[in-house]
């Protein structure tokens, strides 16, 4: 009998372990380090939680309890955090009183960060956002300096949002698997 490795956990037949049991091992594990990354921009914690729906969804079929709407949910909550992440060190420049164009350059300067894990994340926004700030906008290096800081208040905010939104995603999962779904 070749089964594959789905059927396998599906139909409970590795080693007389229960296949609920392997796919929630292999999901709970995946939920985890999922809200780990949410927590630590090292990982791409959104999109491993999306990941942890789907594999669990694709091993359990329609007895896992999950819906495939609420993976689409999921998958929306997953992108509406990555878009205000990215943004929000741009409209903190622009709260603390920055032009477009010290935003524009917290947004280039997030962009790049995010190739210098962890500390990129923080120091490309507020370097984009001063170079914008005196080389375009012909600020002073102090009002520049204050548009630079509002980029790192808007990014710390866009990472308690991206924390707040990976607590969201694995509670609506565990909602939909065992009240919403059944």
């Amino acid at each position: 009998m070749n089964l594959s490795i789905w059927e396998m956990i599906t139909l409970g037949t590795i080693s007389g372990i229960d296949g609920t049991l392997v796919a929630w091992l292999i999901t709970g594990s995946l939920l985890l380090v999922g809200f780990v990354g949410c927590a630590l921009p090292i990982l791409p914690g959104h999109l491993i939680i999306v990941v942890a729906a789907v594999v669990y969804r694709m091993m359990l079929g329609a007895a896992s309890g999950l819906s495939w709407w609420s993976v689409w949910v999921l998958i929306l909550l997953s992108i509406v955090s990555q878009t205000f992440e990215v943004l929000s060190g741009a409209a903190g420049t622009k709260w603390f009183g920055g032009t477009r164009w010290g935003a524009l350059g917290a947004l280039v300067g997030g962009i790049a960060g995010m190739f210098f894990l962890p500390l990129g994340l923080l120091i490309g926004p507020l370097l984009g956002a001063v170079a914008g700030e005196m080389i375009f906008a012909k600020k002073s290096s102090q009002q520049a300096t204050i548009s630079g800081i509002g980029s790192v208040v808007g990014t710390f905010a866009g990472m308690i949002f991206r924390l707040v939104i990976g607590v969201l995603m694995v509670v609506w999962f565990f909602l939909d698997v065992f009240l919403i779904g059944k």
